[in-house]
């Protein structure tokens, strides 16, 4: 069974960088040809689609966020890694790490076959 757990930082202070782990266990990152997202989500808001890491290493960012955003991995630990730079009050959400079979930079939660439980992050001095 796939999982993916997210971990890191719950507070993380303004202008700070917010650095977010998904650790993925029963497939490999590296699988042909899966996609791993990062997907936040705002108090009160909907989903957004931060960015995405392929199976083969190639990356995807929102194109609003992509000055402040970088996506990783370490495939000997099977980890993808979220880095996001220069954070203000209204980066306060929950991150979630979730697999597409495609690259598809959506906000429908179906495309997306499996999720973390996410994590809460609060950007506060």
């Amino acid at each position: 069974q796939v999982q993916l757990q997210e971990s890191g930082p719950g507070l993380v202070k303004p202008s700070q960088t917010l650095s977010l782990t998904c650790t993925v266990s029963g497939c490999s990152i590296t699988t042909n040809a899966y996609y791993w997202n990062w997907i936040r989500q705002p108090p009160g808001k909907g989903i957004e689609w931060m960015g995405a890491i392929s199976y083969s290493g190639s990356t995807y960012y929102s194109p609003s966020l992509r000055s402040r955003t970088s996506i990783s991995r370490d495939t000997s630990k099977n980890q993808v890694t979220l880095q996001l730079s220069s954070v203000t009050t209204e980066d306060t959400a929950v991150y979630y790490c979730a697999r597409s079979p495609i690259h598809i930079a959506t906000t429908q939660r179906n495309e997306y076959d499996y999720w973390g439980i996410g994590t809460l992050v609060t950007v506060s001095s």
